[in-house]
């Protein structure tokens, strides 16, 4: 898997500056949010065909450095 960096963009004219997947306008924020809802990663995939499990998994990747590094910070 690529590491989420080369997937994972943030652009101040998408979505508000949100971190978004590959300049798409969907958000690390909205595929968390499905993922804690229940959705798997195939559900996902089915109903945004634009997006790919390693695009998923970046998301997950994101989040979990996001938090250490707050983590460090405290």
């Amino acid at each position: 898997m690529k590491h989420y960096s080369e997937i994972i963009t943030i652009d101040p004219n998408v979505r508000f500056g949100k971190p978004c997947i590959r300049g798409h306008r969907i958000t690390v924020y909205d595929v968390l949010g499905w993922l804690a809802s229940g959705m798997t990663e195939v559900e996902i995939v089915h109903d945004y065909p634009e997006l790919n499990i390693d695009d998923i998994r970046a998301c997950l990747s994101y989040a979990a450095e996001r938090e250490h590094k707050i983590r460090q910070a405290s």
